[in-house]
């Protein structure tokens, strides 16, 4: 997350980084690291052991360069950020963004939404839990939590949501057991937005690792016929959607299945479901902030080219839903690409379908003009999402 603006630091000091052994400017970064952001190690205990190692895993040449730069950043101190002239530059240096990343949220979003977007990524996640209605209560897993010294305040986006401010909610008995998992408060707004009735047939195209699975679950009744067909390509990822499902108690309910769902119509006949849900591979940009590697990987040609992926998993699954149903869309990335153009193609090529306006239980963005749901990275300091409802006509 802090690569662009240690590496701006590094810059003036090293005539050419990246020609550096591999090591030693991991090396140095990690001393400009500890400098700079971990207040409780003195400057001299990081000098001392950052010299120490070079001594130790290089030869004396190597020693000395290291001294001789560590030594110069203290005197000359670490240039400002301002000093950098272009405007976007200057912005991924600060934000630690790539550039191509601020130009295209500026050009959809406009310049202060997107500076927003970038400067809350660099802010922690939240601890967020989804309370498993087949099995407890928001009121039980609260009680739960706090009786084992967490501190735990209701989500603000998510009726079926906690935010842990205080403990690890990961390593107690109500984890265990199964009355919550752990989700993304902006995650837990795609499965309602499908409307699932106790007895409906629900294929999920796109499962794994099962935790939407699970919340679909949880709407449905085994006993009235109701079931979840979640596939995945991979057979170890559809024993993880079976694991999470019997930790949930909901495996009675959850048919893990290994099928690529481009494939879907050879082994399930047309109208074969009440409600499917696409949670489509993406980017994963809105994840930024709980996974802050993504915005070194990727490119805007991934998103052009997942967007292909995702309109011919729409493609293939479309004909499995009965008529009168709800198929619903969603991503975890913030690109239009792969959000708003993917539902305008599908529309396009689909007439039998219509859009229809993304439901939320807490009246989230109610003055919003689009149909579709996106929720950005600074809105609720939440994963970004986007959601998309069409119904078959």
């Amino acid at each position: 997350m802090l690569d662009r603006f240690l590496e701006f630091w590094l810059k003036p000091f090293v005539r050419h980084p990246h020609q550096l052994d591999p090591w030693v400017r991991e090396l140095l970064l990690s001393a400009l690291y500890q400098w700079q952001y971990l207040d409780k190690i003195p400057q001299r205990a990081v000098f001392n052991e950052t010299i120490e190692i070079a001594k130790v895993k290089g030869h004396p040449g190597i020693r000395r360069f290291v001294t001789g730069v560590l030594h110069q950043m203290d005197r000359s101190g670490l240039p400002a950020f301002d000093t950098i002239e272009d405007p976007d530059e200057r912005l991924s240096v600060t934000y630690s963004m790539p550039v191509w990343l601020i130009q295209e949220l500026r050009q959809q979003l406009g310049a202060t939404k997107m500076e927003a977007i970038i400067a809350s990524l660099n802010q922690p996640a939240k601890q967020s839990l989804r309370v498993n209605t087949a099995l407890s209560t928001v009121s039980d897993v609260t009680t739960a939590l706090t009786n084992d010294g967490l501190t735990v305040e209701p989500s603000k986006i998510s009726p079926l949501g906690l935010v842990v401010t205080d403990g690890q909610a990961i390593n107690t008995e109500a984890m265990r057991y199964g009355m919550f998992t752990v989700q993304d408060e902006s995650a837990q707004l795609v499965v309602p937005a499908l409307n699932v009735q106790p007895g409906d047939q629900v294929l999920d195209a796109c499962a794994a690792p099962g935790g939407k699975t699970t919340q679909i679950a949880a709407e449905l009744d085994a006993d009235a016929g109701g079931e979840v067909v979640a596939l995945d390509i991979h057979a170890n990822k559809v024993r993880l959607i079976g694991q999470n499902a019997a930790r949930m108690h909901v495996a009675d309910r959850v048919a893990a299945t290994e099928l690529d769902a481009r494939k879907v119509q050879t082994q399930f006949d047309d109208e074969s479901f009440d409600r499917i849900l696409v949670d489509a591979p993406c980017s994963g940009l809105g994840l930024m902030r709980r996974k802050p590697e993504i915005r070194y990987e990727k490119q805007l040609q991934d998103s052009l080219n997942l967007q292909k992926i995702q309109l011919a998993i729409l493609a293939a699954v479309a004909p499995t839903l009965k008529k009168g149903g709800i198929m619903t869309y969603s991503t975890c990335t913030i690109l239009q690409q792969e959000n708003q153009d993917v539902i305008a193609k599908f529309l396009a090529d689909h007439p039998e379908f219509e859009l229809q306006t993304t439901p939320t239980e807490q009246d989230l963005k109610a003055d919003r003009t689009d149909k579709t749901l996106s929720i950005y990275p600074d809105d609720y300091l939440s994963d970004g999402f986007f959601i998309a409802c069409l119904r078959k006509k």
